[in-house]
């Protein structure tokens, strides 16, 4: 199979969505992988060590598209890569078309087939988000920390505290993996961490995994009662495939000290805030109710390296399997494939998706 891996180019956007090691196996099973040059400079892997794991250098992006059947790609399709998709084309990928009606329709507009690395589901897992999970929730606890400082707009908490001084407060919603790697930081920071799930049996893991968590119900009366007392607040709901739920009111928000910080995980699926939208990492933060938000859209591409390495350690033996067997029949060997195909043939085929966007939803496996 021919496999294209073109340069990522959503706005600080570093990660790529193979290294050379990754390449150098694909060739070695007789496929051929197209690199558009510079696609790995951001991550700090050059042309030469494409060339040098047998990979075809292309002048841009255009080129790879004509000359690869699938595409491997960390985020979503920009407006100038929609119009190289062809329906020929196998897109494998971080989509979140739930957050983008616009996206949604481009892509069936395309005809191509789009799967998505978030909703690929294995035994209730998603084992291709897991890795940028991980990455976000510790970042999450970092980020927070900084900014609560009084130079980056924060109400001046050091959340480890100093002797005769008690630790800021984080509560973090949401107890997946994102959520438990979120607490996991935080609480060796030093800080006093509470979680909120609606899993008794997920609450009862963290209570045993991470002793000197808190854990609570995740409701609107817990909520209340807590966040007035919160410095750093860190949403790390997840509902895969769909918008994530806006938990977080205005009311809440106002609840909160001034001056606290809010870092909103979900903001790829929308955001669980009311007040939650994308930011840079040239321009992280915003003001909302005298709350500092941090909802940077490609939190790990801050450590474009350690999130390449670690994405593709969960993506290459997909990728590997369809260019090896072809889609249908990696589908067949593998069910849990089609749950992360989101369009097939100009249909829409994630129901989450299509309840999302209030659009027609179409199961895979029909088509296929």
């Amino acid at each position: 199979m021919h496999i294209g891996i073109p340069r990522e180019i959503k706005a600080q956007e570093t990660r790529v969505s193979m290294p050379p090691a990754a390449v150098a196996d694909l060739v070695e099973r007789g496929h051929q992988v197209l690199v558009e040059r510079g696609a790995g400079v951001g991550s700090s892997y050059l042309d030469a060590d494409y060339q040098k794991a047998g990979a075809t250098l292309l002048a841009d992006a255009a080129a790879v598209f004509a000359g690869a059947e699938l595409i491997v790609k960390v985020k979503e399709p920009q407006t100038a890569e929609l119009a190289l998709l062809r329906p020929r084309h196998i897109l494998f990928t971080f989509l979140h078309l739930a957050a983008s009606r616009d996206l949604t329709t481009g892509l069936l507009a395309t005809g191509c087939t789009a799967i998505a690395y978030e909703t690929l589901e294995v035994n209730r897992r998603l084992p291709l988000l897991e890795p940028m999970s991980e990455i976000a929730g510790r970042m999450a606890a970092i980020v927070g920390a900084y900014h609560l400082g009084t130079y980056r707009g924060g109400r001046g908490i050091l959340l480890s505290g100093v002797p005769g001084v008690t630790s800021g407060r984080v509560a973090v919603i949401g107890g997946g993996t994102a959520g438990i790697n979120a607490a996991r930081v935080a609480l060796g920071i030093g800080a006093d961490v509470t979680v909120l799930d609606v899993d008794v049996e997920r609450m009862r893991f963290l209570d045993l995994a991470l002793p000197g968590v808190r854990t609570a119900f995740s409701n609107a009366a817990n909520l209340a009662l807590l966040l007035p007392q919160v410095d750093l607040l860190i949403g790390a709901v997840l509902v895969p495939g769909a918008k994530a739920p806006k938990l977080i009111s205005r009311n809440l928000l106002q609840s909160m000290p001034a001056g606290s910080v809010l870092v909103d995980i979900a903001v790829d699926q929308g955001g669980c805030a009311v007040t939650t939208r994308p930011t840079t990492h040239d321009d992280p933060t915003y003001l909302a109710e005298g709350v500092v938000h941090y909802c940077v859209a490609n939190m790990p591409g801050a450590f474009s390296r350690t999130a390449t390495k670690a994405l593709n350690n969960a993506t290459h033996p997909w990728t590997s399997l369809i260019a090896d067997t072809g889609l249908s029949a990696a589908c067949q060997s593998h069910p849990p494939l089609l749950t992360g195909i989101n369009t097939l043939a100009g249909q829409l085929t994630c129901r989450p998706v299509a309840d999302a966007h209030q659009l027609p939803f179409t199961p895979p496996d029909q088509i296929l």
